[in-house]
């Protein structure tokens, strides 16, 4: 099986050890590879999979729940793509994603810099 990530021309935007997220200009999307899975998002997906990471209120589960399972089950509106995931992944996920909005708002700042209109 050939990895869809060496068919196309892809930019690493953030990586962790247990993930990574690429950008695609040609098919206009993201593609986040966590748990051994690809899966392509655009903007607003992507954004709403971190948000729904961000309600998951891991801390509560981990003090309060402890005869409940610790698996979270992700679906995304509009999204075609699930995720199972125990709380370690949902924080590994979380890491992963907060990185990726960094180094978005990171190459967004270099740029107004860069290419500031002067006064």
């Amino acid at each position: 099986m050939v990895n869809v990530l060496e068919q196309v021309s892809v930019n690493e935007v953030f990586s962790t050890v247990h993930g990574a997220v690429y950008q695609n200009d040609a098919a206009r999307c993201w593609v986040v590879d966590f748990g051994g899975k690809q899966a392509n998002f655009d903007y607003r997906c992507l954004l709403k999979l971190r948000d729904c990471l961000y309600r998951i209120d891991v801390e509560e589960k981990l003090l309060h729940h402890a005869a409940a399972p610790d698996v979270e089950i992700i679906f995304i509106c509009a999204c075609d793509h699930t995720y199972v995931l125990s709380l370690l992944q949902v924080i590994n996920l979380r890491e992963l994603l907060q990185g990726t909005f960094v180094m978005l708002e990171l190459n967004q700042i270099i740029y107004n810099t860069l290419y500031r209109l002067p006064l």
